[in-house]
């Protein structure tokens, strides 16, 4: 069998753990079944740590039942199912600002850092996940990687991965200015792209693919969100390092992705 030259790399953005839209997760599923990737990049906020270790989701009566045992159980369940789809896959999970949640509490709470570092050994995301065990690389949102000067951030061949570091309406261009090359990110739950050359590089882009949470939380109150359900695909040369990135919308629990390589192969047959 010829080797192929490429490889196909998932980008999951934030899923919020207790809070994932179940159509958008059951279709995102089936097409991982379908891709068998060989990477997965996770961007952040797949654990929610709203209820019990932030006061800011904490608006209404509706949400104080939220415990963080059903937050941990969903965000599993959701490991599990990635697993299972993608089982040769290479997996790094970035920690978002939800994940972050946990040990903002905890230096809080104890006045003593090894009480608080026993604390997250115990309760913090990775050890709550499992991702030890499940051989998955987690990167720390305040720990720098890939010898960068910022955070929270690390390259993969030719792009870089961040949770996002702007919420704005034009987040996609602030990415692209601040880090001056291919970043994919999420954190805004909103589709965006944008590409542009310069005279001195072939051009880079800035990608956020979306969200598979609800579209509509709470905190958000009576104002109606841009939210748009999505993941990232890229396929990525083996040798080079170039890949070309997808963001596939999710529109009503349905995936893009066949329709979109239906419509390909149909004009190939032509």
């Amino acid at each position: 069998m010829k080797a192929t030259k490429h490889k196909i790399r998932v980008i999951i953005p934030d899923s919020h753990g207790a809070h994932i839209d179940l159509k958008a997760e059951r279709a995102f599923i089936a097409d991982l079944t379908k891709l068998r990737p060989e990477e997965i990049a996770m961007i952040g906020d797949h654990l929610d740590c709203g209820g019990v270790f932030s006061s800011h989701q904490r608006s209404y009566t509706k949400e104080i039942p939220e415990s963080f045992d059903d937050d941990c159980v969903a965000a599993n369940t959701f490991l599990d199912r990635i697993q299972k789809a993608a089982p040769d896959a290479e997996i790094r999970y970035l920690e978002g600002n939800h994940e972050a949640h946990i040990e903002r509490w905890a230096s809080r709470t104890f006045f003593n850092k090894k009480d608080a570092d026993k604390f997250l050994e115990r309760q913090g995301p990775a050890a709550v996940l499992g991702l030890k065990r499940r051989g998955i690389k987690y990167y720390l949102s305040h720990e720098t990687y890939s010898g960068l000067t910022v955070p929270g951030a690390f390259k993969w061949d030719k792009c870089f991965y961040t949770h996002g570091i702007s919420f704005s309406k034009h987040a996609a261009d602030v990415h692209l200015a601040r880090f001056g090359a291919n970043v994919v990110f999420g954190h805004i739950h909103r589709s965006m792209s944008v590409i542009e050359r310069t005279v001195t590089s072939e051009g880079h882009g800035a990608w956020c693919p979306g969200t598979l949470a609800k579209l509509q939380p709470l905190y958000r109150h009576t104002a109606p969100t841009s939210h748009s359900h999505g993941y990232g695909l890229q396929f990525v040369n083996k040798g080079s390092g170039r890949f070309t990135h997808i963001n596939v919308p999710i529109l009503g629990g349905e995936s893009s992705l066949m329709e979109m390589v239906g419509a390909i192969a149909s004009r190939g047959r032509k």
